[in-house]
C-alpha cells in the first residue's frame, strides 16, 4: 500500500461564464450500482444540457473515454442555462479515499455559483429492487422541500459515501443538500430505480424531467462505458502499484 503525504485535490475547469445563482447541483457520482449515473444521463439527454467544464485529479485513472468518435474526460461538468441546473457526470466509481474530497470540491463549486439546493443519492442493496423512495436534508429548508414535494423523510439511519459527507459539510456551511434514498439489486443496468430516481429528482428541481422510453437505451449504453472504465481503473491500479 503506497501512503500519500498530502490530500488528492480535484481540479475543475470550465468553459466559460456559468449563471447557476439560486439553482441546482446534481450529484452523479456512481455509487452502489449504476443507477445515479443512469438516471443523471437520462436528464442530461432530455433537457438541454451543455458541456460546461471537467472535473479531473492526479487520483483520477488516466483514461479517456471515446464516444462517438471523441475522447472525453471520465467526469464531465454539464449546465442547463434555462434551468439554472448542474451535473456532475462521472463514469468513475470513485475509491473510498477520495470522497471526502470529491464532497468538498462540489461544496466548494457550489458556494462559488451560488447554487440553492444540491441533489445526491445513494443506494441501498434490496433483492426485489423495489422500494419507496425516501429523502434527508441537511438543513431545515431542504427537509421542508422534501414535504412539499410529497416525499418522504428518513428520520434514523446512515448515509455512506459522497452523499453522506454532503449531507454533513451542508448542514453546518447551512447549504440545502437533499439525497434520495433508493433500492437496488446492484446488479446491471437496474431500469426501474433509474427511472424512479430520474422521477424523483424531477421532483426536487423544477422543470427537469426524465424520458423514460429512452431510459433503457442510456442504461445499457451507461453501464458499458462505466463497466470499462472500472476495468481500465483496476487494470492501471495493478500496473501502478505492482
Amino acid at each position: 500500500m503506497i501512503e500519500h503525504s498530502l490530500s488528492p485535490k480535484i481540479r475543475i475547469r470550465e468553459f466559460g461564464k456559468l449563471d447557476l445563482e439560486g439553482g441546482y447541483l446534481v450529484d452523479g457520482f456512481p455509487s452502489i450500482g449504476f443507477s445515479s449515473a443512469i438516471a443523471t444521463e437520462s436528464m442530461i439527454h432530455t433537457s438541454q444540457f451543455r458541456l460546461a467544464g471537467v472535473v479531473d485529479s492526479e487520483s483520477f485513472p488516466p483514461i479517456s473515454v471515446i464516444q462517438d468518435g471523441k475522447p472525453n474526460f471520465t467526469t464531465r461538468i454539464f449546465v442547463n442555462d434555462d434551468l439554472k441546473v448542474g451535473v456532475f457526470l462521472s463514469y468513475l466509481t470513485l475509491d473510498q479515499s477520495l470522497h471526502r474530497i470529491t464532497a468538498k470540491t462540489m461544496l466548494s463549486w457550489a458556494k462559488k455559483h451560488k447554487i440553492k439546493l444540491i441533489v445526491s443519492s445513494v443506494a441501498i442493496k434490496s433483492t426485489t429492487g423495489n422500494g419507496e423512495m425516501i429523502c434527508i436534508g441537511s438543513t431545515e429548508s431542504a427537509r421542508n422541500k422534501i414535504k412539499k414535494s410529497g416525499l418522504k423523510v428518513l428520520e434514523h439511519g446512515t448515509v455512506p459515501g459522497i452523499p453522506g459527507m454532503l449531507l454533513n459539510e451542508g448542514s453546518v456551511s447551512d447549504q440545502d443538500v437533499i439525497v434520495i434514498i433508493f433500492h437496488t439489486d446492484g446488479k446491471g443496468p437496474d431500469f426501474q430505480s433509474s427511472a424512479e430516481l430520474c422521477m424523483t429528482m424531477s421532483k426536487l428541481i423544477p422543470g427537469s424531467s426524465c424520458d423514460i422510453s429512452s431510459l433503457q437505451k442510456e442504461a445499457e449504453k451507461a453501464e458499458k462505458i462505466i463497466k470499462e472504465t472500472q476495468e481500465e481503473t483496476n487494470y492501471l491500479k495493478d500496473f501502478m502499484y505492482r
